[in-house]
């Protein structure tokens, strides 16, 4: 039996990246799964590779008319939601503040925040209802510590996701719901070519491109895999994690942890250098 066997899930952003890979580990691990974004050839060609127990839903998260024909679609199915995964996500406006344009900051929040509210609104009445569930907002190591993307947008967007979700994990906790967020390092994904203005197709192609620099980003010597994201995200949405509730599940091979040991102390052997003292 698998670890979330029997369990209905919604995984937003699902037609590519970490959430492609996380709704394939969770078919696996026994769960009905709909996989929801916009790009209904590749959704549907995502759906078909997690098997029989996984549909596609097209369905712009950013409209909550459209989150809502999702969930409700999802529920008159399979009669519950044991997990939402707000996973969707994309690129947000680089560049010094003064720069900003404020549409294009307004669309990204959108995407980054607005749907994971909407999201949150959604899930919170059928699970308070059951007693039981659990949701999972997708956070970022950005949202924790400043640069560590190349938007600022996309950080303060994160950081509200990562505040918001403790803020709701202390209402729907009360009634057995676990809220809580995943924070991924550096993930090779797409989301790095987009962010820098690549078009979609191009920007997925890229994703193993990135690996050899994200490699040297942390202690741990290689770039992220949304693998390393999707078994967080079955650990979270299974029984395991049943005690686990306003938590951000830091992903990231130590970047958060600190300066790295080596160039530390290659700086002390400079400063050694500096005041005559022999190593």
């Amino acid at each position: 039996m698998g670890r979330l066997e029997g369990k209905v899930c919604i995984i937003t952003g699902a037609t590519s990246g970490i959430g492609r890979r996380t709704a394939e580990l969770f078919a696996r691990q026994g769960a009905l799964v709909t996989l929801a974004g916009r790009r209904e050839d590749m959704g549907r060609e995502a759906a078909a590779g997690c098997g029989a127990k996984a549909e596609f839903r097209r369905c712009d998260v950013r409209e909550e008319s459209q989150f809502k024909a999702l969930v409700d679609h999802v529920v008159d199915r399979h009669g519950r939601l044991d997990c939402l995964f707000n996973n969707a996500g994309g690129p947000a406006p680089v560049g010094g503040i003064e720069t900003i344009p404020i549409a294009e900051a307004d669309a990204a929040l959108a995407t980054l925040f607005r749907s994971v509210v909407i999201g949150m609104k959604l899930a919170a009445p059928i699970m308070l209802k059951q007693r039981a569930g659990s949701i999972i907002n997708n956070g970022s190591v950005a949202g924790l510590r400043a640069g560590l993307s190349t938007s600022m947008i996309y950080s303060a967007a994160k950081a509200a996701v990562i505040h918001l979700t403790r803020s709701v994990a202390m209402q729907l906790g009360e009634a057995g719901v676990r809220v809580n967020s995943i924070s991924p390092g550096g993930i090779a994904t797409g989301i790095f070519g987009k962010a820098l203005g690549l078009k979609s197709e191009v920007a997925e192609a890229s994703a193993e491109a990135v690996k050899q620099g994200l490699a040297k980003m942390q202690p741990i010597p290689r770039a992220g895999l949304t693998d390393d994201i999707a078994h967080a995200a079955v650990f979270l949405a299974s029984d395991e994690s049943s005690f686990i509730n306003g938590h951000d599940l830091v992903v990231d091979g130590g970047v958060t942890g600190g300066r790295m040991w080596t160039p530390h102390q290659e700086a002390v052997k400079g400063m050694r250098k500096a005041f005559g003292i022999e190593a």
